[in-house]
């Protein structure tokens, strides 16, 4: 298949979060080889390590990996200020880290509620924050927050999900008002289902469950 070149995007500095692994890392490897100066943040170190390695060996320049736990605010606030005194003032920002661990309704604590917003929709907005004064700097920049189609399909097993990834929709809409005048395009983007390493493991570990879903999609693939 031939990759399209983005010449724009050569020597920008793109943010990724939850970059380590699935989604995350397609995103660090497309970037890196459009030759942006790539930064991510993960939690799991192991894997953050192996992608950069990855990375540089299929001849891309090393993107910057900053272990990182999102939940910590004051920790991502470090992280982003420790890419922007390496890299510089970053041109796009992609929201990605999530979280969909299924859960009963009636089963769910407060505790959990929280983690699942932290972990879903928390860090969002404030890697927003942080990085919209970089992009106001470089003159304009790109915000992508990470949605999902299961707060629009009513995903029964994934309520607090759901309510977090319709939130970032919302929160999308507002900082696109806000942030438009300062060149900056802020969207979100709702993935279906998208078979990761993880999402095989957890939850779709039978062909016959992907093949359902493909079953229902209206455009075949040949």
């Amino acid at each position: 298949m031939t990759q399209t070149s983005y010449a724009g995007l050569a020597g920008r500095v793109v943010l990724i979060t939850g970059g380590a692994s699935g989604i995350g890392a397609a995103f660090v490897r497309a970037f890196a080889n459009q030759q942006a100066r790539v930064a991510f943040l993960d939690i799991d170190a192991v894997a953050g390590a192996a992608l950069v390695q990855e990375v540089t060996a299929a001849g891309a320049a090393a993107p910057l990996f900053v272990p990182c736990d999102l939940l910590d605010i004051d920790a991502l606030r470090a992280a982003m200020a420790k890419v922007h005194g390496t890299l510089g003032d970053a041109a796009v920002l992609v929201n990605n880290a999530a979280n969909d661990q299924r859960q009963v309704l009636s089963e769910v604590t407060p505790e959990q509620f929280d983690w699942m917003i932290g972990v879903n929709l928390k860090h969002v907005f404030f890697a927003a924050q942080a990085v919209v004064p970089q992009m106001q700097a470089l003159g304009g920049g790109s915000i992508i927050n990470m949605s999902s189609v299961a707060w629009m399909r009513g995903a029964p097993a994934l309520p607090v999900y759901a309510a977090a990834k319709a939130a970032i929709v919302g929160f999308t809409n507002s900082l696109a008002k806000l942030a438009g005048p300062s060149r900056i395009r802020v969207n979100a983007i709702a993935p279906g289902m998208v078979i990761t390493e993880r999402q095989r493991r957890l939850w779709y570990p039978d062909e016959k469950q992907i093949a359902g879903v493909v079953d229902r999609h209206q455009l075949r693939v040949p």
